[in-house]
């Protein structure tokens, strides 16, 4: 059987037919789906390239199809390629084939079948005053908030991000299959061999590290650049590595030279997932995630593998992972100077913190999440295909 999937992925075709990733969704991504189903095919735009980036990755082959729609950017693109879109993704579903919308997504419609969701994103929040500078930006954030509930109560089966936080601003309908868990999936390589040990002193240096895309504004990284100041001002001396890039960038940039904070401040720019980023991770003291918005962030989940103590903003799926003396408001460099101070100055508390995180962080791993998953697809397919109810659960050891 073959399961279709819709994502806000943006992938490239060159020539040869071939798709590239320049991110972490590549083949090994929608792999996840295939001990379920036979194929899948990945409904996703797709830009045509003469040739594939030095750092891109293949997505099709293996059983996995790209099957590209128009390729558009932004709101004003969207519109513009509406009525292409729509024909696009409706010839995309054959009626034997299990649907599934990866959302919020603006190329996710209402299929006529029956469908399932995994919901990794919360629109009222991406959508939110000081996180998307857009002139339509409260009518996107209503469009998209109504949307996604509405596709939540049509559901036959929904999956969230979260343990909590989804689910109570986007319910599934009475009756509907429900399951919690997350995109990310940590290998035994992504995890420390044990936590941080207690130094008994006090930090006067501490090393910051943030990850995250710059594309949007969405990962405050502005707002950690404002409270190192503070930070200097109450004796700790913090300098920042950012992995990660995007076009806030040169904002970024300019936001430490006003600050005068050069020197204490450097850009990674994008980094290859796994290893390379986790040698960033291991050189820090602590990281910070100070976002405007979150669904589970992976970042703040493969820093506390390392076993890394983290100050975060409460957002989104964030309480699930930390707990409320690790939490601040967003855009609130006050209150993350002070939150980062406290943690530096007790090394009993950023030893504890390392444990717990590693800890947390195994609730992770490939081996849980891929049986929690397994699950839920293995439903989905039951839902699509109630005549083969018995070659799926026959299936399920």
């Amino acid at each position: 059987m073959r399961l279709c999937v819709t994502t806000e992925q943006r992938y490239l075709r060159t020539p040869d037919g071939r798709v590239w990733s320049t991110s972490d969704a590549g083949n090994e991504f929608w792999q996840r789906y295939r001990p379920v189903f036979d194929e899948v095919r990945v409904v996703a735009r797709c830009a045509p390239v003469p040739g594939a980036p030095v750092d891109a990755r293949r997505v099709d082959g293996n059983g996995v199809e790209i099957y590209g729609l128009p390729h558009y950017v932004g709101p004003i693109g969207f519109i513009r390629q509406l009525g292409r879109l729509r024909k696009a993704v409706r010839s995309a579903f054959a009626a034997q084939d299990a649907v599934l919308l990866r959302v919020p997504s603006a190329v996710a419609g209402k299929p006529r079948q029956p469908f399932g969701l995994e919901v990794v994103g919360d629109p009222h929040d991406v959508f939110a005053p000081g996180v998307t500078r857009h002139p339509l930006r409260p009518l996107l954030r209503l469009w998209f908030t109504r949307r996604l509930r509405a596709q939540c109560r049509a559901a036959s089966a929904v999956a969230y991000v979260t343990e909590r936080a989804l689910q109570a601003r986007y319910p599934a309908a009475p009756g509907a299959v429900t399951a919690a868990y997350s995109s990310i999936q940590l290998d035994e390589a992504a995890f420390a061999e044990r936590p941080r040990e207690d130094t008994g002193i006090a930090r006067v240096r501490l090393r910051l590290v943030s990850v995250g895309s710059l594309e949007q504004r969405y990962k405050g990284i502005d707002t950690l650049i404002e409270a190192l100041p503070r930070l200097a001002r109450s004796g700790l001396e913090a300098s920042l590595v950012h992995v990660g890039d995007g076009r806030c960038r040169p904002e970024l940039e300019r936001l430490v030279r006003e600050r005068r904070l050069g020197g204490r401040v450097s850009f990674a720019g994008a980094v290859p997932p796994g290893a390379p980023v986790r040698l960033f991770l291991d050189d820090a003291d602590l990281f910070v995630l100070p976002s405007r918005t979150e669904g589970l962030p992976r970042a703040l989940i493969e820093a506390m593998a390392r076993g890394l103590p983290a100050v975060a903003s409460n957002v989104g799926g964030v309480p699930e992972l930390l707990g409320p003396s690790r939490m601040v408001p967003p855009d609130d460099p006050e209150a993350l100077a002070r939150a980062i101070t406290a943690l530096a100055a007790d090394p009993a508390a950023m030893a504890a913190a390392s444990a717990l995180n590693l800890a947390r962080a195994r609730t992770y791993s490939a081996e849980t999440l891929t049986r929690r998953r397994a699950d839920f697809y293995r439903a989905l397919r039951v839902l699509t295909a109630p005549d083969r109810v018995e070659e799926v659960v026959g299936g399920a050891d």
